[in-house]
């Protein structure tokens, strides 16, 4: 196995499940343990690895927060495209994630806040008074069924519906 298959293969593992030892990890690709400590080593210092992370759901303990998707149109600006507007939008403490993308608008947000009340300070004192932001368009989250491959609501296997006539 090279070392790039055997780094895929490692992120492939820390992805399901971010608490495997490096122990675990060398059992399972059948690797010398060195060799695994070695490449997450040097994953996590060329920031391939950025952290390690937990997937909570939310509505066990937290459920007055509230999250929001946001579709931002927006100008892009001579020889920087959206990376200048992009930069100041991921600098709020509130987006959590900010993508560029293809369709009916230029970047998407994901944000968090305490209230709909905070989410709404956002957009219309921060988001949609910056330059070159043409029109934000709001998504509340009402609720999560999956979140990063794992089923929220219970159910491990989904039944699926019968099939008629």
């Amino acid at each position: 196995m090279s070392n790039d298959e055997l780094k895929k293969a490692i992120l492939d593992i820390l992805v399901t499940d971010a608490k495997r030892s490096v122990d675990d990890i060398a059992a399972m690709l059948q690797q010398p343990k060195k060799k695994i400590k070695e490449l997450i080593e040097k994953m996590e210092q060329d920031k391939t690895i950025l952290t390690y992370k937990a997937v909570i759901n939310r509505a066990k303990f937290d459920s007055d927060r509230t999250t929001c998707l946001i579709e931002v149109q927006c100008s892009p600006q001579r020889g920087v495209g959206f990376d200048a507007i992009a930069e100041r939008i991921y600098k709020f403490p509130e987006v959590r994630s900010l993508y560029l993308m293809s369709g009916g608008c230029d970047l998407m947000l994901l944000i968090e806040g305490e209230t709909m009340r905070d989410v709404a300070f956002f957009v219309a004192e921060k988001l949609a008074t910056l330059d070159h932001v043409k029109s934000t368009t709001t998504h509340f989250l009402l609720k999560r069924y999956k979140e990063d491959g794992f089923i929220l609501t219970g159910q491990t296997n989904p039944s699926r519906l019968a099939i008629t006539p």
